[in-house]
């Protein structure tokens, strides 16, 4: 299987404009109008988008709630606040309303369309399983054979890329535990079809063994079916294909069988490695 996200990578950049246009006209009319409550209701109903966006890009955490239900709930608000005053006190009419409308719908397409791939669980990554076989290249250009991953058990992720910020942090959060995973003799991959420049770049600012290799042409991800065709966003410069794939994680024990997969269907929500962690103790990871 190989998702196409053409239309939700046209999405997001957009939408951040329109949903920016709104809470400036919301902000203006809230000054120059006497329908003060019901614009400050639209520019309520308008932030949500904007503060979720902004944080993932400047302060991203390898995970949120799957269905951001605080943010849902602010965005009611801004809109029954619109509504109360046009349909129960009768003091405003349709605009603040409209603006506060428009605002909710670009956020719930994002949380429930955007935000989701729409996967099916691969059959090549089920628990009890066993990865393909597969030879990929290391950001030095050496070859790296999936069968050197028997013998240890090990912790591999398919990430997006470096323009992704919840991957970023996801290594970032895997970096942080590296010491407990060494200890434990976990051998950790990290893959991606992103150019090798960009796996470079990664791999010097983490000062970890962590293997970061390269699935050029995507074709590890599209034989595992993961693979994702327009699944760059609108606005990311710099690459050379739009083809992504899809973020998972995949554990397995010292015979190449996978005692742990996870295939979120969500991008904002990635696993904590203290539940692959604690599956890799009972299995006796780390045991003297």
């Amino acid at each position: 299987m190989v998702i196409d996200a053409k239309y939700k990578s046209l999405f997001i950049l957009p939408a951040i404009g329109v949903d920016i246009l709104l809470l400036i006209v919301s902000l203006v009319m809230l000054v120059i109008s006497n329908e003060t409550t019901a614009w400050l209701g639209a520019a309520v109903a308008s932030l949500p988008l904007l503060f979720v966006m902004t944080q993932l890009r400047f302060h991203p955490k390898p995970r949120t709630s799957d269905n951001l239900p605080l943010f849902l709930f602010i965005v009611a608000s801004g809109v029954m606040a619109a509504g109360w005053e046009q349909f129960i006190e009768e003091t405003s009419g349709w605009g603040p309303t409209t603006v506060a409308l428009s605002a909710a719908v670009l956020f719930l397409f994002y949380v429930y369309w955007f935000s989701r791939f729409g996967r099916f669980d691969s059959a090549y990554l089920m628990v009890g399983g066993k990865l393909p076989n597969f030879t990929l290249s290391d950001v030095d250009g050496k070859a790296f054979d999936g069968e050197s991953l028997k013998g240890r058990p090990a912790v591999v992720v398919f990430f997006r890329g470096n323009w992704c910020p919840i991957c970023m942090a996801q290594i970032r959060e895997l970096a942080d535990r590296a010491e407990d995973m060494e200890a434990m003799g976990v051998r950790v991959v990290l893959i991606s079809p992103q150019p090798i420049e960009a796996g470079n770049e990664l791999a010097r600012k983490y000062d970890v063994t962590f293997r970061f290799l390269v699935d050029e042409g995507n074709k590890l991800a599209a034989e595992l079916g993961i693979a994702v065709t327009h699944g760059v966003p609108l606005g990311v410069s710099g690459l050379h294909s739009r083809a992504t794939v899809l973020p998972t994680v995949v554990v397995t024990n010292e015979n190449g069988t996978i005692l742990y997969s996870d295939q979120t269907d969500n991008y904002r929500v990635r696993p904590e490695p203290d539940i692959f962690l604690a599956i890799l103790r009972r299995a006796g990871a780390g045991a003297s």
